[in-house]
């Protein structure tokens, strides 16, 4: 089984039109829903809020085939980020953390959420950050997983709510040690190695312990780095209404297809899938920017296209049916427009 931890949060969303909408968010939680929509039924280990905000997290995981792997809901407001959104679909966030459902964590709860058989395990982003989720976490990790069970991190730094980065930084090494799939961006690489080439410094991140280091940089290739050897994917041309999630859906997607197509993390080390793998990824990251906020696709969307045709070594997957209501295809965005004249303010996304 896969299971996927970290934040669940909403994001507020204001476009330039200060038009704000209220949309299911963060990292993990957009990494779960992708899995789920790509027809594996993850488990989402995260904390949620019995507010409002909270019932819609549970909400849209429900639609997604995504199991709560922490029933246990918190009296804690559930998390938020305003996020602003460019003419160019970029978007900028400001994150408010303290007191809030995502980091209310604590590691006997997510430890006896952790389910028997877990084959993969996917954890990043503000998570790795808040407390006491980040030290429960780090422990899951480095303690309590089987030995052959595969993990995926996506740091997804956001140096706007880091306090101590030297502290941060070794916390990320630390789960490096036990990581065999880390994906990251460029940005992540700025911070993270200030100073260092890219490619050199995504390439060093192998000698941390990871098998395998998959790099995006928005609308330019795709990379993934093995032992000795360099991957690229081009990244197909979409018109974009907004970036929110893309990274995320990256993310699942590789995964998604890595575990429907039986591989394990000691398959990591064959060009072949990899590179196949990286294209399934990028596929499911470009649709995702051609929508609304971080609405993933279904199988049935990307079935046929490049990474998703069955092949010699793949698995057939048979796609999903788009969900319907009243015979009709119903949108899943998951958000409430509102309208607002306050115009938000943010830092880098």
């Amino acid at each position: 089984m896969i299971t996927v931890t970290g934040e669940a949060l909403i994001d507020l969303v204001v476009d330039h039109g200060s038009h704000v909408a209220a949309q299911p968010g963060g990292g993990p939680f957009n990494t779960a829903r992708t899995m789920g929509r790509l027809g594996l039924a993850p488990a989402f280990l995260g904390r949620l809020s019995q507010d409002g905000f909270g019932r819609m997290l549970r909400a849209s995981l429900d639609r997604d085939g995504v199991t709560l792997g922490v029933p246990q809901l918190t009296d804690a407001p559930t998390t938020l980020a305003a996020v602003d959104v460019d003419p160019s679909g970029g978007a900028r966030y400001r994150f408010y953390l303290a007191g809030t459902s995502s980091a209310a964590l604590e590691y006997p709860l997510l430890a006896a959420a952790l389910p028997g058989g877990v084959t993969a395990l996917h954890a990043g982003t503000l998570a790795l950050v808040m407390e006491p989720i980040a030290t429960s976490i780090e422990r899951l990790i480095t303690c309590d997983l089987p030995p052959d069970a595969l993990v995926m991190i996506d740091p997804n730094c956001r140096p706007q709510v880091i306090t101590d980065r030297q502290a941060y930084v070794a916390r990320l090494s630390r789960i490096l040690r036990r990581t065999d799939v880390v994906k990251v961006s460029v940005e992540d690489l700025a911070y993270l190695s200030p100073g260092v080439p890219t490619h050199p410094a995504a390439a060093s991140l192998l000698d941390q312990g990871p098998a395998l280091v998959l790099l995006t940089d928005g609308p330019r290739t795709a990379w993934a780095f093995l032992p000795g050897q360099e991957i690229a994917v081009d990244v197909p041309p979409v018109k974009v209404v907004d970036t929110i999630g893309a990274g995320d859906a990256f993310g699942g997607a590789f995964l998604a297809w890595w575990s429907r197509n039986e591989l394990t993390k000691s398959d990591l080390d064959r060009p072949g899938p990899v590179r196949e793998g990286l294209q399934a990824a990028v596929e499911v990251a470009s649709l995702t920017c051609t929508r609304v906020g971080a609405d993933p696709p279904w199988l049935a969307e990307v079935d046929g296209r490049p990474g998703w045709r069955s092949g010699p070594g793949t698995k057939q997957m048979q796609p999903l049916p788009l969900p319907r209501a009243g015979g009709r295809v119903w949108p899943l965005t998951g958000w409430v427009e509102l309208r607002s004249s306050a115009r938000g303010a943010g830092c880098r996304g």
